[in-house]
């Protein structure tokens, strides 16, 4: 590897050019060479200011993570014999949360005996999933885990 592709000071392409040459270059224009995609053939070289290109780079590296959004899990917790006006507050807590655009975990747990009818809990789920479909969609069907069968709900289809 005695060669590198160059990209010049003022980013026009150069061609590829011997490596001492290229480091010539990069000093008569008092700037640094610098590998910018090694794994190509030959590798590509770039002359520009180093402590700049780091400062640029930290700087858009910032900028994709304030942009980057954090969804939340919400969770709510029932049993198969929850009442259903106590499973009515649930409810409300989650509508709420989804439409702050938190995802919501919905998990009925199991005690006992409980565990020989999923169906009871099955069916609970799916009447949470109607009550809530105004403002969210199922993104994680029921699934089993241990002794508690879950399911979660992104926010979506708002009204």
């Amino acid at each position: 590897m005695s060669e590198v592709r160059l990209i010049g000071p003022d980013g026009q392409n150069l061609g590829v050019v011997p490596i001492a040459e290229a480091l010539r270059i990069a000093q008569e224009a008092n700037l640094d060479l610098v590998e910018v995609a090694a794994n190509t053939v030959p590798p590509v070289c770039r002359v520009l200011n180093f402590g700049k290109f780091l400062y640029e780079k930290a700087k858009k590296d910032r900028e994709a993570r304030r942009a980057q959004t954090k969804i939340e899990v919400k969770e709510i917790r029932l049993r198969p014999k929850t009442s259903d006006h106590h499973r009515s507050f649930k409810i409300r807590d989650a509508r709420r949360w989804l439409v702050e655009g938190k995802k919501v975990r919905v998990r009925v747990r199991f005690r006992g005996r409980e565990i020989s009818y999923p169906e009871i809990a099955l069916g609970d789920l799916k009447e949470i999933a109607d009550e809530l479909a105004d403002v969210g969609a199922v993104e994680q069907a029921p699934s089993m885990e241990g002794r508690t069968i879950f399911m979660v709900m992104a926010p979506g289809k708002a009204k």
